[in-house]
C-alpha cells in the first residue's frame, strides 16, 4: 500500500485516541467495529469482545470539546503493516501525558491496533496493549 493509505490509518488512530482523551463515547464508537476484541491491562489478561467493556471508561456527558481527563496522547514511531487493501496492523509506543497533583507525568505503553475496512468504512477490530 502507498504512504497515503498508511497516513490515513495513522490519522484515524490519532483521532480515535483523542476521542478517548475527550471522553467522547459517541465519537469513539464510530472508530470501532461492534465485534472489537482486546487484550489490555484493564482486562487482566482476558480477551474481551464487544464495546460494552470500553463504555465503562467514558463519562456520561462530557462538555463539547472538553478534555475531562486532562490527558494528551502521542504515537511514537507508528508502523503500518498492510495485510491486504482492507486490513492493516498499526503498532506504536503510546506516550500518555497528564498532570498529577500539579506535576506533569508521562507514561508509556506499546499498542497494536488492527484496522479493517468493511463496506468502505475503516474500524478497529482488535487492540493489544502492554
Amino acid at each position: 500500500m502507498d504512504s497515503t493509505s498508511s497516513e490515513q490509518i495513522i490519522r484515524l488512530n490519532q483521532e480515535m485516541l483523542e476521542s478517548v482523551c475527550q471522553g467522547n463515547w459517541q465519537r469513539y464508537q464510530t472508530f470501532c467495529h461492534c465485534d472489537l476484541t482486546c487484550f489490555e491491562a484493564e482486562t487482566e489478561g482476558h480477551l474481551v469482545e464487544g464495546l460494552a467493556f470500553h463504555r465503562f471508561y467514558f463519562p456520561e456527558q462530557p462538555e463539547a470539546g472538553a478534555n475531562p481527563c486532562g490527558i494528551t496522547v502521542t504515537m511514537v514511531r507508528p508502523h503500518v503493516r498492510w495485510l491486504d487493501e482492507n486490513a492493516a496492523v498499526l503498532s506504536y509506543t503510546r506516550l500518555t501525558q497528564r498532570t498529577v497533583s500539579g506535576e506533569p507525568k508521562t507514561s508509556t505503553c506499546c499498542e497494536t491496533r488492527v484496522w479493517e475496512r468493511r463496506s468502505g468504512n475503516w474500524g478497529l477490530v482488535h487492540v493489544h496493549r502492554s
